[in-house]
């Protein structure tokens, strides 16, 4: 069988969001030609083999590719998210993605997309089904979009052992549980946790008979405060306000952390337990006192066996059944926190330059490439923001944010771009504050007054957690 050979600008190795925010941009202000290699049989990436129940965790409106919406525009009015902008559910996300492939990307005739293809590197690809060979000649650069690789329950192999007698699944099973167990036992704090405890929750479970491993709790974000229109100003660019003014004002990192809270910024589930774990999972008020209700939070850190009858744990361990439903949701979301220039010659490696963002990211790394000519001054621009684990990465991801966005403030055709992009949600709610509305006013004043000191403060902190010290 002959190698195909083919010829293109840019090389995309992977079709997920961030794949499709990238190609997005690069063709609407280029005309740079595309080929996109996935391993799935269609866009979207991880959505493929998402959780049936799976929504997005921000608004839609700060999801998907810059050139088309994939929010209605409507507020949820029933749920858990009531009175705040809807939330896209995994089937909508994946056939968003699948729309503008076949309705925007592929008519343009720039874009050859080869999907259910493995990647070789060194710009060779192979067909999974029929074993032919592709080379591809790429004029511009390659740009790796795999490289922050979204890991998802289904296709997890758990990190600790599971006798075979175990009823134990991923949550994507939830929804075809077909007789009641003698009760559930959820394995893991993060996002999938929190999803599978309140899927459990609004189909009727009685929350005692909910066993939650929790091996940290975790700091979580307040949804309220992610809401791009006006009617919420207060709240979210409020919230940005609150969070400078809190770190400005803070004497210590723990005490900052309560300013936080206390300020709106940050939520847990346990007052009377102190975080460890930071992943910028965002949860509304009303989710929050659902998770509240689990009382059998179970803090003896990580699982290391689970057997017939007793699941160990490594500060202790608790009783089981073969009768219970083990729910895995032990996957890390991100399963490469390594940083790397995003920019080298000819590579193009994606990461967030936006906290929590990386469709932004992606599109905006986009931008730079188009309109930068040098890779120095583009890395310069797209400093990365770190994704975060642990509750001081949160420290670490702000003042690389607050970075970025200085410079970018510096930068008129960034500021344009950022105004008239529309996964930047807040640059137009803050221009279109009229100037005699004081309360907006004051909010803004508060925020640009305590940027500078709160910078001044991170640095200070990060400089002190260098040396050991995280009081």
């Amino acid at each position: 069988m002959t190698i195909k050979t083919h010829t293109t600008d840019y090389l995309i190795v992977g079709s997920g969001a961030v794949g499709m925010a990238f190609a997005d941009t690069i063709l609407t202000e280029t005309d740079a030609n595309i080929v996109i290699v996935d391993r799935h049989h269609k866009p979207g990436g991880h959505w493929n083999v998402a959780y049936p129940f799976v929504t997005l965790h921000q608004p839609s409106a700060f999801y998907g590719v810059s050139s088309r919406e994939l929010s209605t525009g409507c507020k949820d009015e029933v749920g858990l998210n009531k009175g705040l902008n809807e939330l896209a559910t995994g089937a909508e996300v994946s056939a968003y993605f699948d729309n503008i492939m076949r309705e925007q990307f592929l008519p343009t005739g720039r874009v050859k997309y080869f999907p259910m293809c493995d990647y070789k590197g060194d710009s060779n690809f192979e067909s999974i089904l029929t074993g032919q060979k592709h080379h591809v000649d790429v004029n511009n650069k390659t740009v790796d979009c795999t490289y922050l690789k979204t890991t998802v329950p289904s296709t997890h192999t758990p990190n600790f052992d599971v006798a075979d007698s175990v009823n134990f699944m991923p949550l994507n099973e939830l929804p075809s549980i077909q007789t009641p167990p003698a009760g559930y036992v959820i394995v893991g704090g993060g996002k999938t946790g929190i999803d599978a405890v309140l899927f459990l929750l609004q189909n009727g479970v009685n929350p005692d008979h909910i066993s939650w491993i929790m091996p940290r709790d975790a700091w979580l974000l307040d949804r309220e405060n992610t809401q791009p229109t006006e009617e919420f100003f207060t709240s979210s660019i409020g919230a940005q306000a609150n969070e400078m003014e809190a770190i400005a004002n803070s004497t210590s990192i723990n005490d900052m952390f309560l300013r936080l809270e206390a300020s709106g910024v940050f939520l847990r589930i346990d007052e009377n337990v102190w975080p460890k774990m930071f992943h910028g999972a965002t949860v509304s008020k009303m989710e929050l006192t659902e998770l509240q209700r689990v009382k059998n939070v179970v803090r003896m850190g990580r699982v290391v066996s689970i057997s017939a009858d007793k699941i160990k744990l490594q500060q202790g361990e608790i009783s089981t059944t073969p009768y219970h439903i083990h729910v895995d949701c032990s996957a890390s979301a991100i399963s490469n926190l390594a940083m790397k220039p995003i920019f080298t010659k000819g590579l193009i490696t994606p990461q967030t330059v936006r906290s929590y963002q990386p469709v932004f990211s992606a599109a905006f790394i986009a931008h730079v490439e188009a309109v930068y000519p040098d890779d120095a001054v583009k890395n310069k621009i797209c400093n990365v923001v770190p994704l975060p684990n642990s509750d001081l990465d949160w420290l670490r991801l702000t003042a690389a944010f607050l970075m970025n966005q200085h410079i970018w403030s510096k930068d008129e055709g960034l500021r344009k771009w950022l105004l008239n992009n529309r996964l930047d949600g807040f640059s137009k709610l803050v221009r279109s504050v009229k100037p005699d509305d004081m309360e907006k006013l004051m909010i803004l004043k508060r925020m640009r007054d305590n940027g500078k000191p709160a910078m001044v403060k991170l640095q200070g902190y990060l400089a002190a957690i260098q040396q050991g010290q995280t009081a």
